[in-house]
């Protein structure tokens, strides 16, 4: 079975889901743990899910930003992850923008990957959730599968989980642990050949109007203009000077809409450009700075 999933931190945790070792059995249950793993997990175990780390693939293409009429593969595509992931906040570190480079062609690696593995005719199973860069990667992967006949299977994560005296919120799989996946596999579901179209043709609108940005409203996604998000800076930024880091992080705090802090990072630039922020203390590594309203 192969793991489609579309952001590093939850491809990070299917991988160790997927990559357990046998340390020790007896006649009773077996004990089980995670390769690497130095003490037992935190969260209830549910089991790991079967098979191998080599089957995880992660497709974080940003495709909920950005111009999606060029290919998930393209220049543009590459460039564009490069410069969200940059952002300036490295400074002159060579090495690490040439290790960022690298990790925009490993997205375009593992399509390749998941490619070969459709030509072998493996089973997909694709883990997606309500925040927009997971559905916009739904999406676009339906549109791909078309011209395949491999069987499809999706598991969309809960909006909320109700356990023995405690509810968890999930915003998306990232906050998922290795240990909690296995956890998911009931809600598994095959998603037809008349289901792949509709969500294909979802992906078809999104290329036609084609907005800088893309959000999730009552659970479809629609583009937006590139201000969409604007007001929540303005609500949290004032004329008393705050380091930027600490200002995304409250608006990922108090604002859990799953937008990415990256974007956030993208318009504090655009309105210091703009004479809208003010640099207070300036720094080469970008989220160190201390900024306030002009």
């Amino acid at each position: 079975m192969v793991e489609v999933l579309f952001g590093e931190s939850e491809a990070a945790s299917m991988k160790a889901a997927k990559s357990t070792v046998l340390v020790s059995q007896t006649k009773g249950p077996v004990s089980v743990w995670c390769a690497g793993k130095k003490k037992p997990p935190q969260k209830p175990f549910s089991g790991w899910v079967p098979g191998t780390a080599d089957e995880v693939i992660c497709l974080n293409f940003m495709l909920d930003m950005g111009d999606i009429r060029e290919p998930a593969d393209s220049p543009y595509r590459k460039d564009f992850i490069c410069r969200m992931y940059t952002q300036g906040q490295w400074g002159g570190n060579d090495a690490m923008k040439a290790e960022i480079s690298q990790a925009a062609e490993f997205y375009v690696n593992e399509k390749n990957r998941l490619e070969k593995f459709l030509m072998k005719n493996e089973t997909i199973r694709v883990w997606y959730s309500n925040a927009p860069y997971s559905m916009c990667g739904f999406y676009h992967l339906c549109q791909m599968l078309q011209k395949y006949d491999n069987e499809i299977r999706s598991v969309k994560l809960p909006i909320h989980q109700v356990c023995s005296n405690y509810v968890t919120l999930y915003k998306n799989w990232g906050e998922v642990s290795a240990e909690e996946f296995a956890g998911f596999l009931p809600l598994e579901q095959v998603v037809s050949k008349e289901e792949l179209r509709m969500y294909a043709g979802f992906w078809n609108e999104l290329i036609e109007d084609n907005s800088p940005l893309r959000a999730v409203m009552n659970g479809k996604v629609i583009g937006v203009p590139e201000d969409f998000y604007d007001f929540l800076i303005w609500k949290k930024l004032g004329k008393e000077p705050i380091k930027e880091a600490h200002l995304i992080g409250d608006l990922l705090g108090n604002y859990p809409i799953n937008v990415s802090d990256l974007w956030y990072a993208k318009r504090i630039d655009f309105f210091i450009e703009q004479g809208q922020i003010k640099v207070i203390e300036n720094s080469e590594k970008k989220f160190a700075r201390v900024i306030c309203r002009a």
